[in-house]
């Protein structure tokens, strides 16, 4: 099927580069117009070249109301509308736990993965309640869902971001405008390099390492890209998801499906290591009694 996107407009914060990239590519392939909207100027630049007439360029800075607006006028000015919202942009944010919170950290970390996807709803509904409805994507995680997938802060932001999406989901539902949340596992983007303070072409490079030796982590046995996000996000904006809003979608390769021997059979289970010793202490302890 294609041109599942025909005649539709979409925003896309952080748009230049990792899921934002792909999801942008993936959307003119299907008949989009498409807001790139991002810091990374040069990059929209190209973009705007390489996709002329389909993609204009927004440099947007999502801590900064004013940008996201200027984004979602933009849909408007250029190609007539707003129809998708796709609520992307992000970093590592705060690194550590709660020993080492700092409070300033923490609300930059909420400011850009919470704040910023809340003030786009909140500039992209008027524009799509005169579309007659539109449908709502935010990038969440499997960190807003499970411990030990990424640092405090930016686990909390996450789980606000589901929760947030189910909210925005019931009141936007009178005026026909979706939302949803997709929750990346393990992709292959810069997002790593970043959380280690690599300057953004160190990080860049390192998405591709990541892409190397992702498959052995999870049950799926290959790198998870940016495309695979790209796609669940294809199926939230366009109309073959008409009936579906207010959840999440889990896009992880089953990263989190269970623990490691659930799915690697070279895995030791730790049921067997612990009914193991309990049949060894019982035997023991028959044996002593027996003596």
């Amino acid at each position: 099927m294609a041109n599942r996107l025909d005649g539709k407009v979409a925003v896309i914060t952080g748009g230049c580069s990792g899921i934002g990239l792909g999801t942008v590519e993936l959307f003119v392939a299907e008949g989009a117009k498409v807001v790139a909207a991002d810091l990374q100027q040069e990059k929209g630049a190209r973009l705007e070249e390489r996709f002329a007439g389909s993609v204009r360029f927004a440099h947007c800075d999502v801590t900064q109301e004013a940008d996201i607006a200027a984004a979602c006028r933009l849909a408007a000015e250029a190609f007539g509308g707003l129809d998708i919202l796709f609520n992307n942009a992000g970093h590592a944010g705060l690194p550590g736990g709660v020993e080492g919170i700092d409070g300033e950290g923490w609300d930059k970390t909420f400011a850009v993965l919470v704040r910023g996807p809340a003030l786009g709803m909140k500039h992209a509904l008027p524009l799509m309640k005169a579309r007659g409805g539109g449908s709502v994507i935010n990038t969440a995680s499997i960190a807003g869902l499970q411990a030990g997938w990424g640092p405090l802060a930016y686990s909390a932001a996450k789980a606000a971001v589901v929760h947030m999406s189910r909210c925005a989901a019931a009141e936007l539902s009178p005026q026909r405008i979706r939302v949803n949340a997709i929750c990346p596992g393990l992709i292959a983007t810069s997002i790593f390099g970043a959380a280690l303070g690599l300057p953004r072409e160190a990080a860049d490079q390192m998405a591709a390492m990541v892409a190397q030796n992702a498959a052995i982590a999870q049950p799926i046995p290959k790198a998870g890209l940016p495309q695979d996000i790209a796609a669940a996000a294809l199926y939230l904006a366009s109309d073959e998801s008409a009936f579906v809003t207010g959840t999440h979608i889990v896009v992880d390769g089953g990263i989190t499906i269970g623990s490691r021997h659930a799915w690697d059979p070279t895995a030791g289970s730790p049921f067997a290591a612990i009914f193991g010793a309990t049949a060894e202490e019982m035997s023991a302890m028959a044996s002593s009694r027996a003596g």
